[in-house]
């Protein structure tokens, strides 16, 4: 490909890449937490130079798990992800009250190992680890395994003999050995090290976590971030000759040395990565990535430098902000090019045109409905609740508590239950429910509490225990002195074993043990009662592909219901449907406060993508004529904290406004009023049936907080703020989705489902209305005037199809206006893609040498451009000159030879321009044609 003198396409919009061989950490400017890379060498691909892949956390995000490939470590772009669905179990699909917020899949761990790629990952609320395994990453399918147990932060490493391990741990680094196909736990070595080892060494404290092991020229490595007190995030390096440490070491002690090896600006926590380097040696940086909220965890490639067996990462251990460094692997000029063009964020037309990938034929199988025993139902399920026998049987203490029945203060009837000598939180009261309770059953739960001596007011959690941690089931604020009913409901998940189903009444696990701990209290009326059946149970339909497909880009919010949404259903349209009507039931389970969700976080088939920064905005249009009165439907910037622009339907009447919600985030909500319009941010629509919205994130004013504009419009064209700038934005303290703030586009209901919105496109720009710039076509112009001077026999015919289709979308694009710098910057992005790939795929035919001028001349007060072409090939060749003014054909022009031309031009003045030469002649016997542009500069001969 030669370069145009006009089109120099910029970096996409998550890249560094400066275009000069140099880039800024962190590298993707978006939510790429808990990496793992690996590299999959030249010898062992069919594409012959090394290629590196990447994974990281999503945790309720669907589908879940990317997998990023990148050729030079600097820029990446989503190739395929993991799974579709990491269950369809209600939590991961926002169903009957149940959420993966903070939880899901976390920290995966990315090997290559004998033509197999293998991923394992933790989920904190879906029944433990698992590991994958895929022939193809690019596109195959993955076998999933399921390990039976939770490995925090598993790192999967393979020994010089191929023997399989996952190490893992907080606080302390263990292992597992699995069996030779990856498919169990063979052995346990609990606690290889830990930070206890290390007391006193200054870069060792909080987190300790999320180890990655390599073994480097004999020694074993594994990379931790830790957090002193007092200190940053920060890297800290351990190794050892023996890879199990005590557990083959001599007298069975501590073979791990440690060493700090990056304390700058909070990066910390992931991947060693080999380069390769030219004389068959390798080389190890560092991917690691920073806390950058509200962006997210944001990736830096931080190179090393060795000495005596340990890296010192950075200059000299200093990683500044926006520090600058030598790519570290050089690729050809076209190939650059096409690289820098590649990220993780999209604009999308909603064509349906996206690639086919395998997971999106993912099987499950959908249980049958549970089997309800509905004498089981409405009932009372504990024996004794009230005490009334005058003995504590079928009632159990745990933890050490003493039990008995006093008579003397009753709630009611002639007793009540005392729970005293207690010294744990979980010290209390248990009964069995072995066989009693049932799976997706909703059971209202409840008992009255009270307590004389202790803090002024205790929380009591009434909770379930099945074998798989504490399920608080409800919980209530009881004050000292007087009796208080603790009651709500909860559904029983089918994860649970019925078999081994424990009820308890406790106080909330805190260490140090809170004063709640040791608080002596009375219990009476304790009840559990099962509601009749009226829970959402998962379908084939729900989880069937619907033939739509989607940019790679998009991610749901949790799993979503097939049926509710489509590309197909209107072409160049997203459509999403209502499907159920919100509840404001829902709640953190990751939290002991057991706070509420907002509507907006509870609406299934919430479409997102990242953030990038520090400036975004994303504009979409809307068909509104489908809404139903309740819906809500619209734009949103938001994790726990969220802002959105938004139209409601109330009594036939469409209203748009702007909602913000921030902090602090409180336990009980009342939805409505939370999501309520920003005073002053309203506009009536009328009789409107569509209306266009944008977002303008602003992530540096100040750095930190993200503080969103939005705007509107009802032609594309004109456009006008809805009130003042709204946040700000910062990080969740409570980690209830500990994850970067998203976009998305999102429809719900509050009143009756079957309401729809048309979404027409997404636009993305880096360029906020409020910085004030004019609309600027000047990169749209320049790769749609590149596109022209290109030969469709210079390459593959699918590519220069693919690129005529997005060179007809932006010309058509051009050929109206423009109301938004999203408006171009869109197109525009698009065909620069197309035309860099181009570069890449052409077509290695042989050039005939030629030297090409133009230039703008002045004659008798006319302006005319002379153009010239010099045959440098050792045989004639024809020649054409084109200009805008005219055309020349020039036969048999003799090496050394030039075909000359003065195009007149009939005016005074003209503009700056392009001349293109095409060239033919023979080479080894083979006729080639060789195309050049070259730009002149205006001319003014008017005096």
């Amino acid at each position: 490909m030669h370069a145009a003198e006009g089109w120099s396409p910029r970096s996409a919009y998550t890249s560094t890449d400066s275009g000069n061989g140099t880039y800024s950490v962190p590298i993707l400017r978006a939510d790429v937490p808990d990496i793992s890379v690996e590299r999959v060498p030249a010898a062992k691909n069919d594409e012959g130079r090394d290629i590196y892949y990447m994974i990281s956390t999503t945790m309720h995000l669907s589908p879940g798990a990317p997998i990023m490939k990148s050729y030079d470590l600097v820029n990446w772009e989503i190739v395929n992800y993991v799974f579709d669905r990491a269950s369809i179990g209600d939590s991961f699909s926002l169903r009957n009250g149940q959420n993966s917020y903070g939880q899901g899949q976390w920290a995966s761990s990315l090997r290559y190992h004998d033509g197999m790629f293998y991923v394992a990952f933790n989920t904190n609320n879906l029944n433990g680890a698992y590991i994958y395994r895929t022939d193809d990453i690019d596109n195959g399918s993955w076998q999933r395994t399921a390990l039976g147990r939770g490995l925090h932060d598993p790192s999967l490493f393979f020994d010089t003999d191929g023997t399989p391990y996952i190490f893992y741990g907080s606080g302390g680094t263990s292992a597992v050995r699995l069996n030779a196909g990856l498919t169990a736990i063979e052995q346990d070595y609990p606690n290889i090290f830990t930070a206890s080892n290390y007391a006193g060494q200054p870069f060792i404290g909080g987190l300790f976590e999320g180890a990655q092991f390599y073994h480097i020229d004999g020694y074993y490595y594994a990379v931790i971030i830790t957090w002193p007190s007092g200190q940053g995030r920060q890297v800290v390096m351990f190794r050892s000759r023996e890879l199990l440490g005590r557990y083959t070491s001599a007298g069975g002690v501590n073979t791990y040395e440690a060493r700090g090896v990056l304390n700058s600006n909070g990066f910390a926590q992931g991947s060693l990565v080999p380069i390769s380097t030219g004389n068959g040696g390798t080389a190890w940086h560092g991917m690691f990535f920073r806390d950058t909220f509200p962006i997210g965890r944001i990736p830096a490639l931080i190179p090393a430098t060795w000495q005596d067996g340990w890296p010192t990462f950075g200059n000299n251990g200093v990683v500044p902000v926006e520090g600058v460094f030598d790519k570290p692997i050089t690729l050809s000029p076209e190939e650059e090019v096409f690289e820098r063009q590649k990220g993780i964020v999209a604009s999308d037309d909603f064509a349906n045109d996206a690639p086919h990938k395998a997971y999106q034929d993912e099987q499950w199988t959908v249980p049958q409905p549970p089997d309800i025993d509905e004498s089981l139902l409405g009932v009372e399920l504990l024996e004794n609740p009230g005490f009334e026998s005058g003995a504590v049987t079928p009632w159990a203490a745990q933890y050490g508590a003493t039990l008995g029945t006093d008579p003397t203060d009753p709630a009611t009837g002639s007793a009540a239950l005392k729970v005293s000598n207690r010294t744990l939180n979980g010290s209390g009261p248990n009964q069995l429910l072995d066989g009693k309770v049932q799976h997706g059953v909703t059971y209202t739960v409840s008992a009255k509490v009270r307590y004389t001596s202790g803090p002024a007011t205790v929380r009591f959690n009434l909770t379930a225990d099945w074998g798989s941690g504490v399920q608080v089931m409800t919980f209530g604020t009881v004050p000292a002195g007087q009796w208080t009913t603790v009651t709500g409901q909860y559904t029983v998940p089918a994860t649970a074993n019925l078999s081994n189903f424990k009820f308890a009444v406790e106080t909330p696990w805190a260490n140090p043990q809170p004063p709640s701990s040791t608080v002596e209290y009375l219990i009476d009326d304790v009840s559990i009662v099962g509601q009749p059946v009226t829970t959402e149970q998962p379908s084939e339909a729900e989880i069937a592909p619907n033939g739509s497909r989607l940019d790679l880009a998009w991610e749901w919010n949790h799993a979503p219901d097939n049926r509710y949404w489509s590309l197909t259903d209107r072409d160049g349209w997203l459509r999403l449907t209502t499907g159920k009507v919100v509840t404001g039931n829902y709640v953190y389970t990751k939290l002991s406060n057991r706070a509420e969700l907002a509507w907006f976080e509870e609406a299934r088939n919430t479409l997102s993508q990242r953030t990038f920064g520090p400036r975004q905005s994303v504009e979409t249009r809307m068909d509104i004529s489908a809404m139903k009165n309740g819906d809500v439907a619209g734009l949103a910037a938001y994790n726990r904290g969220f802002s959105y622009v938004a139209v409601k339907r109330a009594g036939g009447v469409n209203t748009l406004g702007v909602v913000n919600r921030g902090q602090p985030f409180a336990v009980d909500l009342d939805q409505a009023t939370l999501e309520n319009f920003v005073p002053g941010s309203t506009v009536s629509l009328g009789g409107a049936t569509e209306v266009h919205v944008k977002a303008d994130l602003d992530f540096a004013s100040p750095t930190g907080q993200l503080w969103t504009t939005f705007h509107y419009s009802l032609n594309g064209l004109t456009w006008t703020q809805l009130g003042s700038r709204v946040g700000p934005q910062t990080l969740d303290g409570s980690l209830a989705h500990f994850m970067g703030h998203r976009v998305g586009l999102f429809n719900y209901a509050t009143q009756e489902t079957g309401g729809r919105v048309d979404f027409d496109h997404f636009l993305l720009s880096d360029t906020l209305t409020a910085q004030g710039r004019p609309l600027d076509p000047g990169h749209l112009d320049a790769a749609i005037g590149y596109a022209a001077t290109l030969d469709a026999s210079d390459y593959p015919s699918d590519a220069w199809a693919t690129m005529q289709d997005t060179l007809a979308a932006a010309r058509a694009a051009r050929a109206g206006e423009f109301g938004t710098q999203n408006q171009i910057d869109a197109p525009e992005r698009a065909l620069s893609y197309q035309l860099a790939r181009l570069g890449v795929v052409r077509i290695d035919r042989p050039e005939l040498p030629v030297t090409v001028t133009a230039q703008a001349r002045c004659l008798a007060g006319k302006a005319y451009v002379a153009v010239q072409a010099r045959n440098d090939h050792d045989a004639a060749v024809d020649i054409i000159l084109q200009s805008p003014y005219g055309e020349r054909s020039v036969a048999a022009v003799a090496p050394g030879a030039s075909a000359y031309q003065s195009f007149g031009t009939r005016v005074a003045s003209i503009e700056a321009g392009s001349a293109t030469v095409r060239v033919t002649g023979r080479v080894d016997g083979t006729e080639v044609t060789t195309v050049r542009t070259v730009q002149y500069s205006g001319a003014n001969c008017a005096g």
